[in-house]
């Protein structure tokens, strides 16, 4: 236990992609982080890797007991709650809605809305217990994942791009919500970001390839992270509500 961390954070899908670079962007900043994910092996290794302001939950992020472990760990390893959620798990489904694998379809929604519902929630409930006598003295943040086919409908992942739009509601509903008690909630919506989502995702060689021919050098997970860590060093009374953040050639959507 340390109380020598500048702020304390929850990341979730920290095993990979945007979520990792998160979470070593946040410890290489001074936070303490407390990261989830399945890949309880690539979690250990992040331990070892980043110290003792790291440390691993493992678990399915949509699990119920996985979120509370994650808000009991923050204030067992640091001493104090975190005021950093970011909401970053989540699953891609390749396909128009036409012909998406629907058989997917029910754990894409329970990964990409239920889960995302629950942690704000719990992040939410949390936050506010301590937040609104100390604003604005001290900064709390509730930062999601969206992504801009939740914004422009995108007519090759339409199935998955309807979860994001979810997420996208439920982030401006709880944002009207908090915002008035000091609480910030931030959408980061990225374009094509180049992680282990695609595979994931059941996104061909081809298609990716065309991606990288159309729009490349597409982002990396650092790019994304470089926007998250700018949105919670803002100073308290600033609030950065919604960044789109595209590879520079990406038109659309």
């Amino acid at each position: 236990m340390s109380n020598n961390y500048t702020r304390i954070a929850i990341v979730t899908g920290a095993t990979s992609g945007i979520g990792e670079a998160t979470a070593r962007k946040l410890v290489a900043s001074g936070f303490g982080v407390v990261g989830s994910g399945r890949n309880a092996a690539k979690l250990a290794e992040l331990e070892q890797e980043l110290g003792a302001a790291f440390c691993g939950v493992a678990g399915d992020a949509a699990d119920p007991a996985v979120i509370g472990q994650l808000f009991t760990s923050a204030y067992s390893h640091f001493g104090k709650p975190a005021d950093i959620v970011v909401a970053n798990a989540g699953r891609g489904l390749g396909g128009s809605v036409k012909d998406a694998d629907l058989t997917q379809f029910a754990d894409v929604v329970n990964i990409n809305i239920t889960g995302t519902l629950a942690l704000l929630q719990k992040a939410a409930q949390d936050m506010l217990a301590w937040q609104q006598p100390a604003y604005p003295k001290s900064a709390a943040d509730i930062v999601i994942v969206g992504s801009v086919v939740g914004r422009n409908v995108s007519p090759f992942s339409a199935v998955y791009g309807s979860t994001k739009f979810a997420v996208h509601a439920l982030a401006e509903g709880l944002r009207r919500e908090v915002g008035p008690k000091g609480i910030r909630v931030s959408l980061v919506e990225p374009g094509i970001v180049l992680s282990g989502f695609q595979a994931a995702a059941n996104y061909s060689d081809e298609m990716v390839q065309g991606f990288e021919d159309r729009w490349g050098p597409l982002l990396i997970g650092d790019d994304v992270a470089n926007a998250i860590h700018y949105i919670v060093t803002q100073p308290p009374h600033v609030h950065i509500s919604d960044i789109m953040i595209r590879p520079t050639r990406q038109d659309y959507p």
